[in-house]
């Protein structure tokens, strides 16, 4: 099987780890640690995700970048060799809009990547709709969509929309 490198990022609480863990279960490697701040959530990444899972032909090295801004050195790391990338924000966290735009303008102007953003937490309150937010982060609708990043079947289907896109742009 061919190795293929996959970020996912994205804001605190935007399901990253979820949907590691949708993917990979038992096999997910996180680096949770109890929230020393406020976060609206317990625990949060202070270094990365981790898994390998197969997706058609591929072997797909899944790496998940901790969302809050004092771990941003490690975005860089992380995104290095990435062939595609999946930003994921809360879709009833309008307050995590900018911060969702920068980090997705930061990591394209370094890594110029196919890249997909998916929305989460459509079930919750007041949620932006994927159209809402494509139009926030002025991309083409067909790059933003909605998934329920605990569920695997959702996750496994955006994943492989963007191994699909990354496959296509490097064998281009």
């Amino acid at each position: 099987m061919e190795p293929l490198k996959i970020l996912v990022a994205g804001p605190v609480g935007a399901g990253k780890t979820a949907f590691a863990r949708s993917l990979l279960g038992e096999e997910a490697l996180t680096t949770e640690v109890k929230a020393s701040e406020d976060l609206g959530k317990e625990t949060t990444t202070v270094a990365m995700d981790f898994g390998v899972m197969a997706v058609g032909p591929y072997r797909v090295h899944l790496f998940g970048a901790p969302g809050q801004a004092r771990f941003d050195f490690m975005w860089d790391v992380l995104a290095e060799g990435a062939l595609g990338l999946l930003l994921l924000l809360a879709g009833d966290k309008p307050e995590h809009l900018p911060e969702a735009r920068h980090l997705l303008d930061y990591l394209l102007s370094r890594h110029p990547i196919p890249h997909l953003v998916g929305v989460t937490r459509l079930d919750l309150g007041r949620a932006w709709e994927p159209e809402e937010v494509a139009l926030y982060l002025r991309l083409p609708p067909e790059r933003v969509v909605g998934l329920d990043a605990r569920k695997r079947a959702d996750a496994f289907a955006v994943l492989t929309r963007l191994v699909e896109m990354a496959v296509e742009v490097r064998d281009a």
